[in-house]
């Protein structure tokens, strides 16, 4: 049976009345503070939402916690963006239409969970680290549901291998690249990114031709 991509992000429990209301804030407050460039301990959130410590650490026991529940929340449009119709590269296209707006307005929370687990892998590597590690990897899921159609097309090598390639250029990672490094404007980088994800599947397409 294949996933739902409904399923890729999901927020804890909220409950309902007052145990709702309480979540809302928290949640609010933490994609508020990581708006403004850091990752907030929950006690901050805490403050800012004018709950107590207690409270906030029931919701939220760690930052891997807080800041599923931020992606989640800033990322929640894209589990439906999922495009049924047209080829591959027009579900591609169509894909980054209606997921990519999300991604530059919510970029800081975007580099915030980049950042938790870049962190996490050193200290985990490194035998430091105290708390659940933070993990990603929705994007595979996503991207194997855009391009469906296409896997029986392509040899099981090169269908994974054009997902792996494909989940490098779609997400926070290139963004940072081009922006920070390349010094490339938000336009210009969502150019670049389709044009990489068009020559990728071309790139596919290619190899099955002469197969």
């Amino acid at each position: 049976m294949r996933q739902s991509a409904a399923s890729f992000y999901t927020l804890p429990d909220q409950g309902s009345g007052h145990r709702s209301r309480v979540f809302r804030r928290l949640l609010d407050e933490a994609v508020a503070l990581v708006r403004r460039g850091r990752i907030p301990s929950v006690a901050e959130v805490a403050q800012a939402a004018q709950v107590s410590r207690a409270t906030a650490y029931r919701y939220f026991p760690s930052r891997t916690k807080l800041i599923s529940a931020v992606i989640a929340e800033a990322l929640a449009p894209v589990r439906r963006a999922v495009p049924q119709q047209g080829d591959a590269k027009q579900r591609l296209r169509e894909l980054l239409n209606r997921t990519y707006s999300r991604f530059s307005e919510y970029e800081p929370h975007m580099r915030a969970a980049l950042q938790l687990a870049l962190e996490h892998k050193s200290l985990e590597a490194a035998g430091l680290l105290e708390e659940e590690p933070f993990r990603r990897g929705q994007r595979q899921e996503i991207l194997k549901l855009t391009l469906g159609p296409l896997r029986t097309q392509l040899a099981p090598r090169t269908w994974n291998r054009l997902i792996r390639a494909l989940a490098v250029v779609y997400g926070i990672e290139p963004m940072v690249v081009l922006k920070d490094i390349c010094g490339a404007s938000d336009r210009e980088t969502e150019a670049v990114v389709r044009w990489m994800m068009d020559a990728l599947v071309d790139a596919a397409m290619q190899e099955k031709a002469v197969r």
